[in-house]
């Protein structure tokens, strides 16, 4: 009786579950891509809303808002399945350039100075667009240089870091920035400003969103947020409220949310400086040297 050939042993990547681990891999990639359309798509809305048609500056609000979902996703996912990779978090921040830097700036120089009436001064109209052209500029060189610090920093604390450790940002995270942008521009129906002093503050809060997201301030991360407890209950109604919210309430509830986060960074930045003043560090104890005689 013959013996039996020997069997060959089918190897790791040929089995079932470790073509599931590829294709895993591809799901974040799958969303940053979304993130990339969602960006390139309020690029093409903004070139639309300078034919002076709000709801095209609006759809802009919007895809970027749809970016930040898609951002959100894409990270966790990736947490989530353990897939992260060097490419996965390159991409992530190309994309980041595109729907949170490019696209926001864009939108909110079309919105704020491109479209503002003349009126009675075309010299102020032409400084006020100069100036807002400069302001668009600055938030994008912000968030590519936030983006860039963040690639080659590991695990950067804030400079009033409280509670030390990933419950917090460094500076405002690139997604709020265009969030705020978005929701103000939303909150708007898109209907672009129409006097200079309003533009006036849009310029002064576009600059200062530029500025956060560089700073060193302590913005909520809400990565400790657990989504693997037992019971979620009190996540899953407060997720269903405020789907809700946003789908009957979409302008004045993301507006409120855009602002309460910006100016919660701010308030802890103040809250961080009383009480250094309140209790100011110890001074330095010398010891004391003694000289020959």
């Amino acid at each position: 009786m013959e013996d039996n050939p020997p069997v060959p042993r089918r190897r790791k990547e040929d089995m079932p579950s470790g073509r599931l681990r590829k294709g895993l891999y591809i799901l974040p990639s799958l969303f940053t891509t979304a993130n990339i359309a969602a960006g390139y798509y309020a690029i093409l809305q903004v070139v639309h809303g300078s034919l002076a048609e709000p709801w095209h500056l609006d759809n802009a609000a919007k895809a970027i808002g749809f970016a930040i979902l898609f951002d959100g996703l894409d990270g966790r996912i990736a947490r989530m399945t353990k897939t992260s990779s060097d490419f996965g978090r390159e991409l992530d921040s190309l994309a980041d350039v595109i729907a949170f830097g490019l696209a926001p700036a864009l939108l909110g120089w079309m919105w704020g100075f491109r479209l503002l009436p003349p009126g009675d001064s075309p010299n102020l109209h032409t400084k006020l667009l100069q100036l807002g052209a400069i302001a668009s500029f600055l938030f994008v060189m912000a968030g590519a240089s936030r983006l860039a610090r963040f690639n080659i920093t590991s695990n950067p604390q804030p400079s009033n870091p409280g509670r030390p450790g990933k419950k917090y940002f460094v500076g405002m995270p690139i997604p709020a920035g265009a969030g705020v942008i978005a929701a103000v521009v939303h909150f708007a129906g898109g209907e672009p400003i129409s006097y200079w002093y309003t533009a006036l503050v849009w310029l002064l809060m576009m600059i200062a969103v530029a500025y956060l997201m560089v700073s060193t301030w302590r913005f909520y991360s809400f990565k400790d947020i657990n989504l693997h407890t037992r019971q979620p209950y009190r996540l899953i109604v407060l997720f269903a409220a405020l789907f809700a919210g946003i789908w009957f309430f979409s302008g004045p509830l993301l507006f409120a949310i855009a602002l309460l986060y910006m100016f919660s960074g701010v308030l802890w930045r103040l809250q961080w400086i009383f009480r250094r003043k309140r209790n100011p560090p110890a001074p330095p104890a010398y010891k004391e040297i003694s000289q020959p005689s």
